[in-house]
């Protein structure tokens, strides 16, 4: 079982390179933007590449964006800013996103040039900033309550759980949220005395945090094997 993180150039958890490399040549590289390589080429080169969004996650994502005509969004963790450029894509002209992250020194060095060449920075709010506080600011404003059509986190695992609470206040009845890595590298399989010690404590949270979210009277899920493992929710 394979225990390194997952890149956007690597297998996910399919257990053939061969079967991955034809999902992607057949179906995700030919349909994916010019701009949106762009930003995958230069993350690439980066140390912590593994923690940008696959291009398979990404490209279900992007439809799902447009499937529910969303044009109110919030993302958690964005990182070189991937996700954050292929949602820029996907909703109207007259979309927003409200984009946090707790340090954006990276998106600024790999994304936002690109994002300025897109001409799609009107759509996005980048908050420097840890989560939670920004989530219960929003939510001290009585018209952000059930507003938002879609959410996607892909941050700290401890804090998935207290994501979920705020982010169900935030969105609207049959408002989407997506989580990335919820399959934790195929660990949340694995015998705990066999987990690397990197792992392990994020792993916990993985596992606790899965089990909640299936017993979640409030929501429809759906957990994929698209990158390290995405869940998207339906609030009903």
């Amino acid at each position: 079982m394979r225990l390194t993180p997952p890149s956007s150039t690597q297998k996910g958890l399919l257990q053939t390179d061969q079967l991955y490399e034809y999902i992607l040549k057949t179906s995700v590289y030919p349909r994916e933007p010019e701009l949106l390589k762009e930003i995958r080429d230069l993350s690439s080169t980066h140390p912590r590449s593994f923690m940008v969004t696959s291009p398979d996650a990404g490209q279900f994502m992007a439809l799902i964006l447009k499937l529910i005509n969303a044009k109110k969004t919030i993302e958690i963790g964005i990182f070189t800013g991937y996700s954050l450029l292929l949602t820029a894509l996907a909703i109207p002209d007259d979309g927003k996103i409200t984009a946090i992250d707790i340090d954006r020194s990276t998106y600024d060095m790999i994304g936002l040039p690109v994002i300025k060449k897109a001409g799609l920075t009107h759509k996005i709010n980048f908050i420097e900033s840890a989560a939670l506080p920004v989530l219960e600011q929003l939510l001290q404003d009585p018209e952000n309550h059930e507003s938002f059509d879609f959410a996607f986190v892909d941050a700290d695992k401890n804090n998935y759980a207290n994501y979920h609470e705020k982010l169900l206040k935030l969105l609207k009845p049959g408002g989407i949220i997506m989580y990335d890595n919820t399959l934790w590298g195929g660990t949340v399989v694995m015998a705990a005395e066999f987990v690397p010690p990197a792992w392990s404590e994020m792993r916990v949270h993985v596992i606790e945090f899965n089990r909640n979210l299936a017993a979640d009277s409030r929501v429809e899920i759906s957990q994929l094997p698209l990158g390290d493992g995405l869940t998207m929710c339906r609030r009903l």
